[in-house]
């Protein structure tokens, strides 16, 4: 077994081949992919994320990576919007329960034309390369796959990464290896 060092040399690789980034290979099927790894690794993988989107940056490679925190999307939306406050007051007189529902329903979370969907397919180029991160630090109000399933309904023309805190057997997704997502989610293992 690979330990996760060894396993993101791999998947740095393969990111920068030509045919991960145009998506050859792959029976006409657009690239999405999900690390998974052990959720007490977290911050090393936040750190290695941001190493590989600066050496990104510095070098001359044709395609960029981009890195989408879904945490620091959803409350720059909220500030945005002016719910942050709001968030807590709702959340002191009705619970965590429906000021999250209530916050999904504002993102349209189940929709491919939700603010979170629509700000990533904003912010991407045609030579991108797309990271996904912070999905564990959404947990409940986001659900992997509800994201990647929208995100593939609207963004097909680039390959996207979910880096997940858990595991993902490429057909289960289980969050910090307890809490099993009931739905079937297709995507490709980035490395094994």
């Amino acid at each position: 077994m690979k330990t996760l060092e060894e396993r993101l040399d791999q998947a740095e690789a393969m990111i920068q081949t030509t045919s991960f980034r145009e998506n050859k290979g792959l029976g006409n099927e657009v690239g999405y992919y999900i690390f998974d790894y052990p959720p007490e690794q977290e911050l090393y993988i936040r750190n290695w994320v941001e190493y590989i989107r600066q050496k990104n940056e510095s070098s001359g490679d044709d395609y960029r990576i981009i890195v989408f925190d879904l945490y620091d999307i959803v409350i720059d939306i909220l500030i945005q919007k002016g719910y942050l406050e709001k968030c807590y007051q709702f959340e002191k007189t009705k619970g965590f329960e429906r000021v999250s529902k209530s916050i999904s329903n504002m993102l349209k979370i189940t929709s491919s034309d939700g603010l979170i969907v629509n700000y990533i397919k904003d912010h991407i180029t045609e030579k991108s390369v797309v990271f996904i991160t912070g999905i564990g630090k959404c947990y409940p109000i986001l659900r992997s796959h509800i994201v990647l399933n929208n995100l593939h309904q609207v963004i097909d023309q680039v390959p996207v990464v979910l880096f997940y805190p858990g595991k993902y057997d490429g057909q289960e997704l289980v969050l910090f290896g307890e809490i099993k997502d009931d739905n079937y989610y297709r995507a490709f293992k980035l490395v094994d």
